[in-house]
């Protein structure tokens, strides 16, 4: 006797296959719940309460006054033709804003955020810190950092906050004029 194979049309098919996975995902999603139920049976850790002395707070600029200080910067850039980059890092180094202005070169991001980031480093402009590297040239070796003019630290109560970076003008004198015109927005008010 001869035996035809049946064909199964497609909707069986899926069907079938519909039905193994869901046989396997039960599976799956079980030996997930015992694993799950096994590791809840631990009490939970209460978090540990710190006293003030062994925490400290910090300055940060807000968003919007990250802005407005990039902006300024930018400005002041494209008053005297020019196209660079604006960066404004917080306190930590971390990038806030920053502003490529039109057909500022592609080096000029990195370049900007780097200045940034040394000027609230060392709270200190980028032109006087490069002046440094003559007594102490490792200091190009620190990761992050860039020691060409361009550079302006924010300061609060003496304290670094944030940094700005201006970057792609033909020269760091020209780049860190216009940081400086974005720190001063900020003591402005504008």
């Amino acid at each position: 006797m001869q035996h035809r194979a049946k064909k199964f049309s497609t909707r069986a098919k899926a069907i079938a296959s519909a039905a193994a996975v869901a046989a396997v995902g039960a599976g799956v999603a079980g030996a997930f719940s015992v694993s799950a139920d096994t590791t809840s049976t631990a009490p939970a850790a209460a978090p540990i309460a710190v006293g003030s002395e062994a925490t400290t707070t910090s300055t940060h600029l807000t968003v919007d006054a990250a802005t407005q200080a990039a902006r300024a910067a930018l400005d002041a850039a494209e008053q005297e033709g020019q196209r660079v980059t604006v960066a404004v890092v917080d306190r930590n180094g971390n990038t806030v804003v920053t502003l490529r202005g039109d057909g500022a070169g592609p080096q000029s991001y990195e370049s900007a955020v780097r200045k940034a980031f040394t000027a609230v480093s060392w709270n200190a402009p980028t032109s006087e810190l490069a002046e440094r590297l003559e007594n102490a040239p490792n200091l190009k070796d620190i990761p992050g950092t860039l020691f060409l003019g361009g550079g302006a630290p924010v300061a609060h109560d003496d304290a670094p906050i944030a940094g700005i970076g201006v970057a792609g003008a033909p020269s760091g004198d020209l780049d860190e004029k216009f940081a400086r015109a974005g720190v001063a927005a900020l003591g402005d008010g504008r």
